[in-house]
């Protein structure tokens, strides 16, 4: 098993690696108190600090799901569809991806990917519903689609449907009054970002296949040290990285507020993703935070950072230029849980409550909003060929053409700001291309650039867009659907919620006075390959 250790370059925070030991954090931490993020955090992290014992307490769960896995592989379901969004989603995506087996993950709400989705082996299919409220939009469409498919195709749906949830919820009830196949109850003293190793991680990764047993295995033997009061844990290393040198409302002397997640030989798959959600919905709050950028190991926020920038290194490869930077080594199950306790770190640095997600539910309200009233939608500020374009209050004024409204949203960066590019589009289709696009605009911009696709990003960098630092300028990315799906038992379509949950999105950050500018495709395929030539 490969030894779990961070490695620093560059970095003179001493100092707050040796207050962190002197305040004992890392024992506080293991050992649930929730006293460290301060009063106002006191109640909620009181009821969030069951990751740190989830290699023990999660053990239970091997054998149920195991057992369950054999019954489906003798009845010849071989194929197992996730519905479930942000933290149900990413680490089972990445521990599926790691391990080599498949899983169909469902996080989107775009017509043309769950259609696809559909289409797949239906016979074949069990499908994993996985929602810690129990009342997420999108996974309650995805549910409600799987289950009218199966009954059309003669299929008794219960027997095809395992829900993942917190005990109580809505989904929990629904599933028992239903008959569905299997309930598996989460830890409820855990939150959705942190869950990795609860039931939302292991059940859905299990049933594709993947040796979970061994991530708790990397969990446990990590946790004794990560538990440790030490200059030398990996975690309070890493925590004190993340935030920068920042200590609380005493920012003086922090170099950077971003870090670059890339892979760099570690044989994971896809971890910066499932790191990005942790860190942006954990810090990004209270006009702070840490920006998490998912890069590749040659990008220019690894190779050649701007002053703000962190990179982080997943493997045993270090960065050779001489700037700040971390290396991180260690097999999956104990970087799962190292991250989770340095970003607990980083938000105690920080000041601020690394469990709760205040502006996560801002773009929900405004979504479900605009799907209940059913407004006319916004008039374009113009169209361009195949593109509607729209923008926050300001952003176009004088502005006739698509180039000069991307230079016009560019111009708005600020010296320490970043550009998010957030397609509402399908992102393992024909749109996936698109992504391309977000190393030439950081090489244009010469400034840290994310890409997330919609509305996955919502449960994820979405809260750092709302409640971080105002530096942000925003390019929404939507398209026509070439067919719609509808809702069974839903007044709206698929279609009409990926469009009402991204309105939504540009409203509220709109209302936080943040840049928008919004470019709609009527002709998808081709004002996607317009938007790749003019971005780049």
């Amino acid at each position: 098993m490969t030894e779990l250790t961070v490695t620093r370059q560059g970095l003179d925070d001493g100092d707050v690696v040796n207050a962190l030991v002197g305040d004992k954090v890392a024992s506080r931490i293991a050992a649930g108190d929730a006293t460290l993020w301060g009063p106002e955090a006191e109640s909620e992290a009181s009821i969030r600090l069951g990751w740190t014992q989830l290699h023990e307490t999660s053990r239970p769960l091997l054998a149920e799901i195991e057992a369950l896995a054999a019954q489906l592989r003798d009845e010849g379901l071989d194929r197992i569809v996730l519905a479930g969004m942000g933290g149900s989603s990413l680490a089972p995506e990445v521990i599926t991806r790691t391990a080599g087996v498949e899983l169909t993950v469902l996080d989107t709400t775009d017509p043309g990917a769950v259609r696809r989705a559909l289409a797949d082996r239906l016979d074949r299919t069990v499908i994993v519903v996985s929602s810690k409220s129990g009342s997420t939009v999108e996974t309650d469409s995805q549910r409600r689609v799987f289950e009218a498919a199966f009954t059309a195709a003669g299929i008794d749906a219960a027997s095809r449907i395992v829900v993942v949830t917190d005990p109580g919820s809505g989904l929990a009830e629904l599933a028992e009054k239903s008959g569905y196949r299997k309930v598996f109850l989460a830890d409820p003293s855990v939150g959705g970002r942190y869950s990795a190793l609860t039931a939302f991680g292991l059940v859905p990764s299990g049933l594709a296949g993947a040796d979970i047993a061994a991530l708790l295995d990397e969990a446990g033997a990590a946790a004794a040290v990560l538990e440790t009061d030490s200059p030398d844990n990996p975690a309070l290393l890493l925590g004190a990285a993340l935030a920068g040198g920042r200590r609380g409302d005493n920012e003086a002397g922090a170099v950077h507020d971003k870090v670059a997640i890339a892979d760099a030989g570690s044989g994971i798959a896809g971890f910066a993703d499932w790191a990005e959600q942790l860190i942006a919905e954990s810090t990004g709050k209270q006009g702070t935070g840490v920006l998490p950028i998912a890069a590749a190991a040659g990008d220019p926020e690894i190779t050649d950072p701007t002053t703000d920038v962190l990179p982080a290194l997943v493997g045993g490869q270090q960065v050779a230029h001489g700037e700040p930077s971390v290396t991180v080594t260690g097999p999956l199950g104990a970087q799962f849980l190292l991250w989770e306790y340095a970003t607990a770190v980083a938000g105690r640095l920080l000041g601020i409550n690394p469990f709760d997600q205040p502006d996560v539910e801002s773009a929900k309200v405004a979504a479900r909003g605009l799907l209940d009233a059913t407004p006319e939608p916004e008039p374009p500020a113009f169209v361009d060929g195949v593109v509607e374009v729209r923008g926050s209050a300001g952003l176009l004024d004088g502005v006739t053409s698509l180039d000069a409204a991307v230079d016009a949203l560019l111009g708005r960066l600020a010296p320490n700001g970043y550009l998010a590019v957030m397609a509402y589009l399908d992102r393992e289709g024909p749109d996936a291309s698109l992504a391309d696009v977000r190393v030439p605009l950081e090489r244009r911009t010469e400034r840290p650039t994310t890409f997330g696709w919609g509305p996955r990003f919502l449960h994820s960098t979405g809260q750092y867009h709302k409640g971080g630092p105002a530096q942000g300028v925003y390019l929404q990315i939507t398209g026509a659907a070439a067919e719609d799906l509808p809702i069974p038992d839903r007044p709206f379509t698929f279609g009409q919620l990926i469009a009402a949950q991204a309105a939504g999105d540009a409203q509220v950050l709109a209302d936080h006075d943040r840049p928008v500018l919004r470019l709609h495709l009527t002709d998808r395929a081709a004002g996607v390959e317009i938007l790749k030539g003019l971005l780049r």
